[in-house]
């Protein structure tokens, strides 16, 4: 009996969590061989060449962070900002996403193709919170700025080593987005 291949969406995952712990320089055929326990040439049995897996690994994780975390977000229903909560728990806070993305962010910064990709992924993202902040407030420059500073809250969130006195990053995090999502009033409704 012939051995079994190893799953094309094992090579793909695989180099996503390459991706996350090491950036796209460390996506290398021969270190995804190695990780998986098998020989490189099973991969181009599924792939052309690293170009082709890299395509796939941003198909994966543009289909993962806009359809998958959209779809849970539909089935949620109900309140906006427990919708905007969820897409933002989903996408920023767990520890799948949130490094694939601030890895596909260092990488864009270099490869105009990746940017134009992230540059599609978040403004679909940036469209969701609009749609969202929109039911909350009637002026759409700010509807546009506590977009931002949402999307900003989110991504830096993870970059910065600040203290809060008195307070846990938590709570500071969870204030801010009490704010931003506060109603024209300035009222802050769960």
């Amino acid at each position: 009996m012939g051995a079994l291949r190893t799953p094309r969406e094992r090579w793909i995952e695989e180099g996503l969590r390459i991706l996350a712990g090491g950036g796209m320089d460390a996506v290398r055929i021969e270190v995804l061989a190695k990780a998986l326990d098998v020989t490189k040439g099973g991969f181009y049995g599924y792939f052309a060449d690293r170009e082709a897996l890299l395509t796939e690994m941003l198909d994966a994780w543009e289909r993962e962070s806009i359809d998958e975390v959209f779809r849970q977000i539909e089935q949620l229903g109900g309140d906006v900002k427990d919708q905007v909560r969820l897409a933002g728990r989903l996408t920023f806070a767990g520890d799948r996403l949130l490094p694939i993305d601030l890895a596909v962010r260092d990488w864009a910064r270099r490869d105009p193709e990746v940017a134009e990709r992230l540059r599609r992924v978040d403004n679909r993202r940036m469209q969701l919170l609009r749609d969202a902040i929109s039911t909350l407030c009637a002026d759409p420059d700010e509807v546009e700025a506590r977009c931002l500073l949402a999307f900003c809250l989110a991504i830096a969130n993870t970059l910065l080593a600040v203290d809060h006195p008195h307070r846990t990053r938590s709570e500071v995090v969870a204030h801010a987005a009490d704010l931003i999502l506060a109603d024209a009033s300035g009222r802050v409704h769960e």
